[in-house]
Formats: C-alpha cells, structure tokens, sequence
C-alpha cells in the first residue's frame, strides 16, 4: 500500500446551524487516505458521509481543521480556489448523475474541458475516448432522457475523469439503480481507478458496495473509524 496520504483530514470538525441549535455533524476527527486506494465510507443517513465528501471536495469547508488534498490544504483556499482546485485535480460522480438535460452526451461530458480551458475540437477528442472507454460508443448524439439510468451514470463518470484527477469522489452512485446495473457501474469504478492508479472515495449505506474497497470506514458519533473485516471497528 502508498505510503504517502492523497487525502489527510486533520481534526476536522463540521457543524450547521438549525435555527438557533448548533448540529456538530464532525468532531475533531482525523483520517488519511493512501493514493492509488479504494475507499469506502459507510454510515447511516445523516451520518455525515456527504458532508465529509463535500469538505474532500472543497464544495464546503471545515468549521476547524484542516483538510489536505495532495499537498494542498484546502482549508486555507477561497471558495473561488477551491472551485478552480477542484476543477483541475478532483472528479466527482453524484447520485443523481447531475447531467444537463439539453445537452447531448458528447457535450456533457467534453463541457468540463471546455470549461478548463481546452480547445473545444480537443475537448471533443477527449470526450470521445472517455466514452468509449466506458463503454457508450455511438452514443455521443444521444440526449440524457434517452438513456437508462446506468447508461447516464456511464456518462457521468465519463465526464469526473475528463482532467484526468488523481483522486475520484463518489457519492452514492449506484443510489438510484438496480442491482444488476448497480454492479456494472461499480465494476467500471474500479477498472477506471485502478488501471490509472486513481484513488477512489466512495460513500455509500450499503456493505455490499462497500465490500469493493480496499479500505471501510465509518462515521461513528462525528469520527471517521476504520472497520475491520466483518463491520467490526478496526481499532475495537
């Protein structure tokens, strides 16, 4: 296993305001994720699993602490960097696929490399590739409203690896499919991660979905815990 963490949070605390009640989603918790890994969070909903992956994300930040993402303390960056940051290291595949509907599939998922700057005939090229690679060839004029839900989260997966990110965020995604399809987009997570040696932080309810990672944790009370083998915390 890497030794060198892609991820570390470093006592991050989290907390959201509930009309006048504070609600202390993380506390003080630490955790490092190794580069080239898969890992998968597990908890129960309104746990914090989204919360810790936006905070990875840099879609929100700490109340304390600091969250370390390949060298890069993300605490310390504007929203404005953070974004920018995101963009250029960082690929995310939501539950909800999040793909624009008046967009075709070529153009949803070569629109991030237009956004980063590249040629839009380049773009497209790498766009291409990426569908074929997961499988969506002669698909690239298609509208999302006329693909299946695994098809769409195809796309969407497509798109996280347009820059090419080091680190691969994904939340719930499998959420909305069936099983049988639910096991083909996590079978295509992990070719697309390992062959490149990206690491994977997927969140999820699910032990069977969490049973593809090299690594489980859990979000216990507000801490990030390492389970063992079997659903046990690792350090009980």
């Amino acid at each position: 296993m890497p030794s060198v963490p892609i991820v570390r949070l470093d006592r991050v605390s989290k907390d959201y305001l509930e009309g006048e009640e504070s609600r202390h989603v993380l506390r003080e918790t630490s955790a490092e994720f190794a580069e080239g890994e898969a890992v998968a969070i597990r908890g129960r909903s309104g746990s914090g699993k989204s919360t810790l992956l936006n905070l990875i994300a840099g879609i929100d930040s700490p109340t304390s602490g600091d969250v370390w993402v390949g060298g890069t303390c993300l605490s310390r960056l504007s929203p404005a960097e953070r974004t920018l940051f995101r963009r250029d290291h960082l690929g995310f595949v939501f539950q909800f696929f999040n793909l624009i509907p008046t967009l075709t599939v070529l153009e949803n998922v070569q629109l991030p490399g237009e956004l980063a700057g590249r040629a839009p005939h380049e773009a497209a090229d790498r766009a291409r590739a990426l569908l074929a690679e997961v499988g969506l060839e002669g698909r690239e004029r298609a509208f999302p409203d006329r693909l299946s839900g695994g098809e769409q989260q195809r796309v969407a997966i497509a798109r996280a690896l347009v820059q090419a990110p080091r680190l691969l965020l994904a939340d719930e995604p499998t959420g909305n499919l069936d099983d049988a399809t639910g096991k083909a987009v996590l079978a295509l997570l992990d070719r697309v991660t390992r062959q490149a040696g990206r690491t994977l932080v997927l969140v999820t309810h699910s032990v069977a979905v969490a049973a593809m990672a090299d690594r489980v944790f859990a979000i216990e009370e507000g801490h990030v815990v390492p389970l063992a083998p079997g659903g046990r915390r690792a350090d009980g």
